[in-house]
């Protein structure tokens, strides 16, 4: 792949060309959240999203943009997300050889688990950052572009919380809020917690107050993170503080939606389950990762409950909250899973009745204690039960869905829509129970924005999705929210549109800044 440089004038100011950047995920909710952190970052240094820096200097042969700076953040679970950033490397590293300004960085929990090994096999890497120094990105960039070396620095342990550093979000109606990081438990298949470390829990305080703020940028929607986040509060020794915490959100004007991912059900207790059904805000909705149905295997995997625990957790909520959709993450092929194993996953998986399962074939992580277990399965033993699972969850999303055929459901418009948008003429949002709704706007209907809500009745039902097609405006309603209007004001941003009483780049309450500054700490108590 070869590149074409555009011309440059020299005397051009540096200002009128900022450096582009960009920044690409890989793995779970974390890793995203950390990414909003990296764009925030890389813009408060005066970079700019390649996406928005208007036309490329640099392109390549098929006349693609290419920006100056590629972050990497990197999720060290499975084994192709190790085949897919070596692979990404490769690619970039002729593209890098023809533009030596070019700056590549790695980052995440692979970073931080194989270091030197990034190094090694592409050296054309400029940065090395682990998940605990991810701060240090731009004065790493800087420092390997003054020094023309590459730079590595790996920190053990965290030293400044992530929601201190600044945020630049994907999305101006919805956002991710981390209560915890790290994790304290041993589960013999997972690596993240000798890369992310001890659970560490933020105080209740410095939580609520970057909801607020955000809900005052705009925002409708929270999601609550953490790797396990229903065991927030055991630094500070409160076993009941993530249901207080979901309570006090439930105080929070202007937040009409909370979520929260990932629970554990070993620490998912009945007060919990009580303040989702008593916060009207805690949507009807729950992941709760099952990982296998066998209670053999969950020894073997040392999780910490067993299949009778875990449907135990969902008939409680079922019986309090009747209308909530649950989630999963389920794990075919643990090492010495047998059939009789696997049918006993397939039977939990009938009585669970998920709406959505992110279903893995099991990798085999070095540095794990799953990687040394014996009976190790061959990939067509795997391959073919992962099949039999999927069809059997395909299955149940599709007769659930087909229950809400009917129901009058309220749907947040999202600004991505399907793949078939262009066909159907229909936009896409989620419902309360995060169920994707496609759904069309009646002949003389406002369309909506982003962010807005609209009340629909469900005409049709496949596997993954659901539709919506009014057949009158009657049957649709609009509610036009501040996240509509926070989605007007950051379009009118982004093309220079001037707002009421001053510039598009006016600091003007109710305008969106591009890049949302770092939560301060609140000082620690001492007795």
């Amino acid at each position: 792949m070869s590149l074409i440089l555009e011309s440059v004038d020299s005397s051009a100011s540096p200002a009128k060309h900022p450096r582009t950047y960009q920044v690409r995920t890989y793995g779970c909710q974390m890793n995203v959240h950390d990414s909003e952190r990296m764009a925030g970052l890389l813009e408060t240094a005066g970079m700019v999203a390649l996406e928005e820096a208007g036309p490329a200097r640099v392109v390549d042969s098929n006349g693609e943009p290419v920006p100056d700076v590629v972050v990497f953040n990197t999720c060290a679970v499975r084994e192709n997300a190790d085949n897919k950033l070596y692979g990404n490397l490769g690619m970039l590293a002729h593209i890098k050889e023809s533009n030596p300004g070019m700056q590549i960085a790695v980052g995440g929990c692979l970073a931080q688990k194989d270091r030197e090994t990034i190094q090694k096999r592409a050296p054309w890497v400029d940065v090395v950052f682990g998940t605990h120094n991810v701060g240090a990105l731009p004065v790493l960039l800087e420092r390997a572009r003054h020094n023309a070396d590459a730079e590595m620095e790996i920190l053990e342990s965290l030293e400044v919380f992530p929601s201190s550093l600044p945020t630049k979000r994907d999305s101006v109606y919805s956002g991710w809020v981390s209560i915890s990081v790290g994790c304290n438990n041993t589960c013999t298949f997972c690596i993240v917690p000798s890369l992310r470390g001890k659970e560490r829990d933020r105080r209740p305080g410095e939580i609520l107050a970057e909801i607020q703020a955000l809900v005052d940028d705009g925002v409708i929607e929270i999601t609550l993170l953490g790797q396990n986040v229903n065991s927030y509060g055991v630094e500070f020794g409160d076993r009941l503080a993530f249901g207080k915490l979901l309570r006090a959100c439930g105080e929070i004007k202007g937040l009409e939606r909370l979520r929260f991912t990932s629970p554990h059900p070993a620490a998912f207790t009945d007060d919990v389950i009580d303040a989702m059904a008593a916060t009207p805000n805690v949507m009807p909705q729950l992941h709760m990762p099952l990982q296998s149905g066998s209670d053999k295997v969950l020894k073997d995997m040392r999780r910490s409950y067993r299949s009778a625990r875990f449907l135990g957790i969902l008939d409680k909520v079922r019986q309090q909250i009747p209308n909530a959709s649950f989630s999963t993450d389920i794990i075919v092929g643990f090492p010495g899973e047998t059939e009789e194993d696997f049918q006993a996953t397939l039977d939990v998986v009938e009585k669970s009745r998920f709406a959505t399962a992110f279903t893995y074939q099991y990798s085999k992580r070095p540095g794990t204690p799953a990687a040394d277990l014996p009976d190790q399965l061959s990939k067509e033993v795997v391959q073919e039960r992962f099949l039999r699972l999927t069809a059997l969850q395909d299955r149940i999303a599709a007769e659930e869905n087909a229950k809400q055929v009917g129901r009058k459901v309220e749907v947040m418009v999202t600004a991505a829509s399907g793949r078939k948008a262009a066909e159907t003429n229909r936009l896409s949002g989620r419902a309360q129970d995060q169920r994707l709704v496609h759904f069309s706007v009646p002949e003389g209907a406002t369309a909506p924005r982003p962010g807005d809500l609209v009340t629909v009745t469900i005409t049709g039902a496949a596997a993954f999705h659901l539709v919506a097609d009014p057949a009158t405006a009657t049957d649709y309603h609009l509610r036009r929210s501040r996240a509509g209007d926070a989605w007007d004001l950051a379009q009118a941003e982004s093309c220079g549109v001037p707002t009421a009483g001053g510039s598009a780049s006016s600091s003007v309450k109710g305008v969106r800044p591009k890049v949302s500054l770092g939560m301060p700490s609140l000082p620690v108590r001492t007795a």
